[in-house]
């Protein structure tokens, strides 16, 4: 038996989940999911993961202020730390379905196939459509090594019932810094293996350097120009990791976080003759895919543009704009920042610094040391830096990039300035509350 309806969506994520919500009071539409309703980032993503960060930077502050008016170490209990995690993911996939339900979206669990452009196979049940929405995020890489099946993941991070005493992982992205950061914060030992010497590659290296110094203060193990070769689980529940530079290490456990892959197995698309890159499902401007009926948004497409949560949101809204036929132009990205919660938080947007290195002509590049500025004195956050990026003929602010206490609040504003083509003039021309990261917009690039 096959159901009818206008689209199909696959994913129930943030991305899916926009486009369902744009085109329910228009259509008769179908979302399926795999795993958990809500997807990846409620569930076992950013948002547990921010949660799990508020609580140790609340303890490193503290320590800032240890000789400033505060007296006693806190500790994490990294029991209450899951419990206080889990009251609100354990909520995310009812309240997802629920409201599902309430919006009278169709809504099925199980691993979806596509059998043809118009047509979803799950379990025994056909679901046909005038168009399908490929929304289907993306999981963590393993690294194709022997031992591999020992590695674990960030969803094993977020969900490990006690902090274990030793722990590794492959990486130096976002993901394995932020973890690494909330690990050693918790008391844990926290090593990193990477593979050339570079972290968080896409954001300025002279940053990164910095960023690297602060964390190897607190106790990180950085293991620079290393390949990890091999994993062999112990008698006694541990894990000996075996490198190219390096004696063998032992660990209680060591985590995958080597980048992510689009979650496309047996969707069955190479059947349908869709493109398909190491990145991630090709898209045109409009988001279909060589399959004109397939559409495809988020973490699961090839893209120039950051993987984050709010970009998935984007592209799903748009296609929803698209699928009722209230906008047929191509999709258009605004400015985009993303922040690396590492305790300081790396946050950029914009022009980056390499760009704007490599073609002095056009930009005007501002590099700021203020830990001594009051907004970040009082914070104790003595190696805050923030770095505007200027187009020379107009002055606007075309760029930036910000290491500091609460970066993601500053980038933010930066961004807004960017976004709506502000003078630096304009900086000056209003009243922010004093004090606040907003009050300093003047100082950066006027």
């Amino acid at each position: 038996m096959t159901t009818t309806y206008d689209t199909i969506i696959i994913g129930a994520g943030p991305g899916g989940l926009a486009t369902a919500y744009g085109l329910v009071a228009a259509q008769h539409i179908l979302v399926i999911e795999g795993n958990l309703w809500g997807g990846t980032c409620p569930n076992f993503g950013c948002d547990p993961k921010k949660m799990l960060y508020g609580v140790v930077e609340a303890k490193r502050q503290t320590q800032r202020y240890a000789q400033s008016g505060l007296t006693g170490t806190p500790q994490v209990d990294w029991a209450a730390l899951m419990k206080f995690k889990e009251s609100y993911t354990a909520k995310v996939p009812k309240g997802t379905e629920s409201g599902l339900t309430s919006a009278g979206i169709d809504h099925v669990h199980g691993q979806a196939r596509l059998v043809d452009g118009h047509t979803v196979q799950v379990d025994a049940q056909q679901f046909t459509a005038d168009h399908i929405v490929i929304a289907t995020g993306a999981r963590p890489t393993i690294p194709d090594i022997p031992g591999k099946e020992h590695f674990l993941t960030s969803t094993d991070f977020l969900a490990l019932p006690q902090l274990l005493r030793r722990i590794g992982f492959v990486g130096a992205g976002y993901v394995a810094i932020e973890l690494a950061n909330i690990a050693v914060e918790a008391g844990a030992e926290v090593h990193v293996f990477q593979h050339n010497d570079r972290l968080l590659r896409g954001f300025p290296q002279s940053y990164t350097e910095t960023l690297r110094d602060l964390l190897a203060e607190k106790g990180i193990h950085f293991h620079l120009n290393t390949q990890v070769q091999r994993l062999q689980a112990t008698a006694d529940g541990t894990i000996t990791v075996e490198t190219d530079t390096a004696a063998p290490l032992t660990l209680d456990a060591m985590f995958t976080a080597a980048g992510r892959r689009a979650n496309l197995d047996n969707l069955g698309l190479d059947q349908l003759g869709i493109d398909v890159t190491a990145g991630g499902v090709v898209v045109d401007d409009h988001l279909r895919t060589t399959v004109p009926s397939v559409l495809a948004i988020g973490d699961a497409i090839a893209k120039s543009h950051p993987k984050l949560t709010p970009v998935s949101g984007l592209e799903g809204r748009y296609v929803a704009e698209l699928l009722k036929g209230t906008t047929t132009a191509p999709i258009s990205y605004p400015v985009i920042p993303h922040t690396v919660f590492a305790g300081p938080e790396l946050a950029q947007v914009g022009v980056t610094l390499q760009q704007a290195q490599e073609t002095p002509e056009g930009y005007l590049v501002r590099q700021q040391k203020v830990g001594q500025w009051y907004t970040y004195h009082r914070l104790k956050d003595d190696s805050a830096q923030v770095t505007t990026i200027q187009d020379r003929v107009t002055g606007q602010l075309v760029g930036a990039v910000v290491l500091a206490v609460n970066a993601e609040e500053l980038v933010n504003d930066l961004t807004e300035v960017i976004t709506n083509h502000k003078r630096p003039e304009e900086a000056f021309n209003w009243v922010p509350i004093y004090p606040s990261v907003a009050s300093d917009l003047g100082y950066f690039y006027h």
